[in-house]
């Protein structure tokens, strides 16, 4: 997978359908690994991530956006965020505001699937709905594929094998960014 993730404080929705994601994150923020620093009055931080699938992999599922930080009384605090998903169009979050799972194409007694569900890119702008300007955040994104075949199930393919009850024989590959930080 390919994963370009910026944040800055003047992302806009249109930046998301641009062909080169990198240009306009470098020109209005930081990559991966960078600190946003001082916040402008009144504005919350916006992050551009785009994510391409592997030529020969999966297709995506979904990018998360994944935000920490510690509260006034030392806590640690974690969310996340499901900012772009492969098939968006029959693909709604819930009452809950859960995301449903993708499905799943995997043949287990084959090994193998297809990518007839999720989609080969995704790439969107999202602005944190929670900021707090005065508390120090951390934030970095999650991409995640479609199900494909564990090893197990690459092995009992191969040799010819039944797994033994409760093996798990799917997974889904994801990558993780580097962080960018927010220092108040």
């Amino acid at each position: 997978m390919i994963v370009r993730f910026f944040g800055g404080w003047d992302f806009q929705a249109e930046d998301a359908v641009n062909r080169l994601p990198a240009a306009i994150g470098y020109s209005k923020g930081v990559p991966m690994g960078g600190d946003l620093g001082k916040c402008p009055a009144g504005k919350a931080p916006t992050f551009l991530v785009a994510a391409m699938k592997d030529p020969l992999g999966a297709n995506l599922d979904r990018i998360q956006i994944v935000k920490g930080w510690m509260d006034a009384n030392g806590t640690l605090h974690e969310q996340v965020y499901d900012v772009a998903w492969g098939d968006a169009d029959m693909r709604k979050p819930g009452a809950d505001g859960k995301l449903p799972a993708v499905g799943s194409t995997v043949d287990v007694t084959g090994a193998s699937w297809m990518n007839t569900i999720g989609d080969p890119e995704l790439i969107t702008v999202w602005r944190d709905p929670a900021f707090d300007a005065k508390q120090r955040a951390v934030y970095y994104a999650r991409v995640l594929e479609i199900p494909t075949p564990r090893w197990t199930a690459y092995d009992a393919n191969r040799f010819g094998i039944q797994p033994l009850p409760g093996t798990t024989m799917t997974l889904q590959e994801r990558a993780y960014t580097s962080p960018i930080w927010y220092t108040p």
